[in-house]
C-alpha cells in the first residue's frame, strides 16, 4: 500500500503534499493544468456551469417524481417511496467511486453517470403513467446511485482546475458551495414552474435532460491526470477504513454528517412556526432566507477566502452552526426570524467550504474521489435522517428540533477540538 496507508492525526497537515497545501506564487504546472490565471478562470467557469447544471437535475428530481406520481391519482405514500427510490441509493454511490480515481480520465466517469441519471429518470418518468410505480422505483433506485457522482464526485475534480494556490483552491471552493446552492434552488424551482405552465411529465423530461447536457458540459472541463498506478487505489471499504484512521479526514467526516443531520431541522422548524408568524406563507419565507444566506456566505468567500487551517476552521465553524441555530430557536417574530434563518445559511456555507477545503488538503491523491464521495454521500443520508428525526420531534414541542440539533453540532464541535489538541500534544511529546 502507498501513503494512503497508515494513521495521520496531526493537526492541519495533509497527508502528503496536494495542490492546497502550495503556495499562491508556485510556478509549476499541477495535475497536467497549465497555472495560468486566464485558463483557471475559464476552466472555473465551466466547472460551476457544468456542476450547477448536472446537481440541478440531481436535486430537482425527488420533486419532479412526487409531482409526476401526484399528478397520475398516486396515493401520498407512493409518491413518497418513489422520492426515497431516488434518495436512497445514494449512499451505495461510494461503492462506484474507485472508478473515479482509476480511470485513465474522469471526467468520462462523471459524465457516463450524469448521462445514466438522466437517461433512466426519463424512463422512469414516461413509464410511470403506464406501468405503475414498481419499475420506475427500479429505474429510480440505479439513478439514485450515481447521484453522488454529480456531487462529490464533480467536486473531486476541482483541485485540478483551481489552480495549485491555497488561496486559488479556497476561492474555487466557493464558488463549488455557490453551485450547490444554486442547483438545490434551480433544480426544484425548475420543475415547480414548468409543471405549473405544461405538465409534471414534460418537467421530469426537461430535468433529465439537462442532467445529458450537463455530462456534455463536464467533458469540455480540463483532463486530470490519474494520480497513479490503479493498483495503489484501494476498495471502497478500505477507503472508508483510511478515513477513519486519519484524524483530519475523520473529523471531517464526523462533523460534516453532524452539521448535515442538524441543519435538515431547520424546513421543518419552519414549517412548524409558520402558523405563528402569520400564516403557512411564512414557513416558505424562512426557508427562502436560509437560501439567500447560504448564497451570500459563498459570494463572501469568493471575495475573502478562509485561510486558516481546514481543520481548525471546521470545529469553529461548526460552534457558529450551534449559535445560528440557537439563535433561530429564541426568536419570536417572522422580521427576528429572517435575519435569523439568513445567518444560519451564511454559517453553514462557510462551513461546507471548510469541509470541502479539508477534503481536498488532507485526501491522498489516490483516494481523493472516493473521499469526497463516501463524505458527499453520508452526508445526504445524514439529512435524510435529520428530516426525520426533525419531524418526529417536533411532535413534541415545536423546538425540540433546534434544541436537539444543537446539542449534537455542539457536542462535535467540541469532541473535535479536544481530539485535534490531544493529537498535536502527542505529536509534540513524541521523540
Amino acid at each position: 500500500m502507498s501513503s494512503s496507508s497508515g494513521n495521520n492525526d496531526r493537526p492541519g497537515v495533509p497527508p502528503r503534499m496536494s495542490a492546497g497545501s502550495l503556495p499562491d506564487d508556485f510556478p509549476s504546472v499541477q495535475f497536467g493544468v497549465q497555472s495560468g490565471k486566464g485558463r483557471r478562470v475559464g476552466a472555473l467557469a465551466r466547472y460551476v456551469f457544468a456542476a450547477t447544471l448536472v446537481r440541478s437535475a440531481d436535486g430537482g428530481a425527488v420533486v419532479a417524481i412526487v409531482l409526476l406520481a401526484h399528478a397520475q391519482g398516486m396515493p401520498g405514500w407512493v409518491a413518497g417511496l418513489l422520492g426515497a427510490s431516488i434518495t436512497a441509493p445514494h449512499l451505495l454511490g461510494p461503492f462506484i467511486a474507485r472508478r473515479l480515481d482509476t480511470a485513465r480520465d474522469g471526467r468520462t466517469v462523471i459524465a457516463l453517470s450524469a448521462v445514466l441519471h438522466g437517461v433512466l429518470l426519463g424512463a422512469a418518468a414516461l413509464l410511470l403513467p403506464v406501468t405503475g410505480a414498481i419499475w420506475p422505483a427500479v429505474l429510480l433506485f440505479v439513478s439514485g446511485i450515481f447521484g453522488p457522482m454529480l456531487t462529490g464526485g464533480i467536486s473531486s475534480r476541482l483541485p485540478s482546475i483551481a489552480g495549485p494556490g491555497q488561496r486559488s483552491q479556497r476561492r474555487a471552493q466557493s464558488w463549488d458551495v455557490a453551485s450547490y446552492g444554486l442547483s438545490g434552488t434551480l433544480g426544484p424551482a425548475a420543475v415547480a414552474w414548468i409543471a405549473a405552465t405544461s405538465d409534471p411529465l414534460t418537467a421530469t423530461l426537461v430535468l433529465a435532460g439537462a442532467a445529458v447536457v450537463g455530462a456534455g458540459a463536464v467533458l469540455a472541463l480540463p483532463k486530470q491526470e490519474p494520480p497513479g498506478n490503479p493498483e495503489d487505489v484501494p476498495s471502497p471499504v478500505r477507503t472508508l477504513l483510511l478515513i477513519w484512521n486519519r484524524g483530519p479526514l475523520r473529523r471531517t467526516l464526523a462533523l460534516t454528517v453532524t452539521v448535515a443531520f442538524s441543519v435538515a431541522a431547520l424546513p421543518i422548524y419552519a414549517v412548524a412556526v409558520a402558523p405563528a408568524f402569520g400564516g403557512a406563507a411564512a414557513g416558505g419565507t424562512l426557508v427562502a432566507a436560509y437560501g439567500i444566506g447560504n448564497l451570500l456566505g459563498s459570494a463572501g468567500l469568493m471575495i475573502r477566502p478562509l485561510r486558516r487551517d481546514a481543520d481548525l476552521l471546521m470545529s469553529s465553524l461548526a460552534a457558529v452552526v450551534a449559535a445560528t441555530l440557537v439563535l433561530v430557536m429564541f426568536t419570536p417574530t417572522l422580521t427576528t426570524a429572517l435575519p435569523a434563518f439568513a445567518l444560519a445559511g451564511i454559517a453553514n456555507a462557510m462551513f461546507f467550504a471548510a469541509t470541502l477545503a479539508a477534503r481536498s488538503e488532507y485526501a491522498p491523491t489516490e483516494i481523493r474521489g472516493q473521499v469526497f464521495i463516501w463524505v458527499g454521500a453520508l452526508k445526504i443520508t445524514a439529512g435524510s435522517a435529520g428530516t426525520a428525526v426533525a419531524g418526529a420531534a417536533i411532535t413534541h414541542t415545536v423546538w425540540a428540533p433546534l434544541l436537539l440539533a444543537t446539542v449534537f453540532t455542539a457536542t462535535a464541535a467540541t469532541t473535535t477540538t479536544l481530539q485535534r489538541h490531544h493529537s498535536q500534544r502527542a505529536s509534540n511529546q513524541s521523540p
